[in-house]
């Protein structure tokens, strides 16, 4: 019986070198290297003024880089005009024309000449059904929910299956429920249609739902890319473990390779290249933290206090304190159906684990950082 071939390695098809971009003494982007495979959903993550949107105009144009280069299906537009490149885009805020109606709109960037109207008429039809407005056609922007807006704005970019879809934060003006249920839409339609995706957030859920890979950026700069599981398990930085998700962060000092004290005890991790007496941060996840069924005799595992209780629905999240742990407190998040059996109360005191393959450890923090 012959061995499958392995399936073949996805297609480079955007690939940006050395790209950097300045605004007078300003550095906004410095020396950017990303390449996104053919058909890929990546989404650019950071906080406010990190660099993400300035490098998504950079790929699109409208802000010319400074240095670098930009490769599009093999092809150099490091100098092309927005008009020259192959991209739909769709803005946060919709930038629909209120004196056309939808499907004007999203015929806008079509041909239209006599022959070519029926084509236009039957193209538009074709995108409104894609998005779930076939019957809204006729109406006008001002008529329609933020949402459906949202979803003419994504059929007008797609309408002259560009080769790279561009989103800027398009759902961040919406509601939390529309929002949530436009994720789960534009995702599923990207992997219909298979076209290469690059979206803006801030919003870390929506990358984590959404992405298939994830670059983290920080002071215009990528601190990590990797898929939501990497990012969210391994973050590359302290900077990367702070922005995504809840951590604990403590402060420690190496004993030796592979071990870290901490307060009264010393505990097992995987941050091997720190010298004996440096300084470290320890980080670990709240739903991480392992209580219940702990003996007590495990490695890393270490009796706490009990501090605080919090009820947030479908959990607990529990602040643990004690004198083992050198004054500092570890957050734990506990199903309630486990807090319940444990019959956990405020000054309870009990054995609780910190896995080793959990522990994150990082260079210590600056101090004022």
């Amino acid at each position: 019986m012959t061995e499958p071939l392995p399936a073949p390695a996805p297609r480079t098809y955007l690939r940006i070198e050395g790209l950097t971009k300045r605004f007078g003494t300003f550095t906004a982007l410095d020396r950017i290297s990303l390449e996104v495979s053919d058909g890929e959903f990546v989404c650019f993550l950071g906080p406010s003024g990190c660099g993400k949107t300035t490098l998504l105009r950079a790929i699109a144009g409208l802000d010319l880089q400074t240095e670098g280069r930009i490769e599009q299906g093999g092809r150099d537009i490091s100098a092309l005009p927005p008009s020259k490149r192959d991209f739909g885009i769709v803005f946060q805020s919709y930038a629909l024309f209120p004196n056309l109606t939808v499907a004007q709109n999203v015929a806008y960037g079509l041909s239209g000449g006599r022959s070519a109207r029926a084509e236009v008429a039957r193209r538009v039809g074709e995108l409104l059904d894609m998005v779930g407005l076939s019957d809204q056609g006729r109406k006008y922007p001002a008529q329609l929910s933020g949402g459906q807006q949202q979803r003419v704005a994504l059929a007008r970019a797609l309408a002259t299956s560009p080769g790279l879809l561009l989103l800027d934060e398009p759902l961040s003006a919406l509601d939390a429920k529309v929002r949530e249920y436009l994720r789960q839409e534009v995702r599923a339609l990207q992997h219909r249609l298979g076209v290469t995706t690059i979206m803006v957030t801030h919003d870390q859920e929506e990358a984590l739902t959404m992405a298939d890979r994830i670059v983290v950026m920080n002071h215009g700069v990528i601190e990590q890319v990797g898929t939501p599981s990497d990012v969210y398990r391994r973050p590359a930085s302290l900077f990367v473990a702070d922005f995504i998700g809840a951590m604990n962060f403590v402060a420690g000092t190496v004993v030796r390779p592979g071990t870290v004290r901490l307060g009264g005890i010393d505990l097992a991790c995987e941050g091997d290249g720190l010298a004996a007496g440096a300084p470290v941060t320890l980080a670990i996840r709240p739903e991480d933290i392992r209580v219940g069924g702990v003996q007590g005799t495990e490695e890393n595992a270490v009796r706490a206090t009990v501090e605080v209780m919090t009820f947030l629905g479908s959990f607990f999240r529990v602040d643990l304190g004690g004198e083992a742990l050198g004054g500092t407190r570890l957050r734990a998040d506990l199903a309630v159906d486990l807090v319940r059996q444990l019959d956990l109360a405020p000054g309870r005191m009990l054995p609780v684990l910190l896995p080793r393959r959990r522990l994150r450890v990082y260079p210590a923090r600056p101090v004022g950082a």
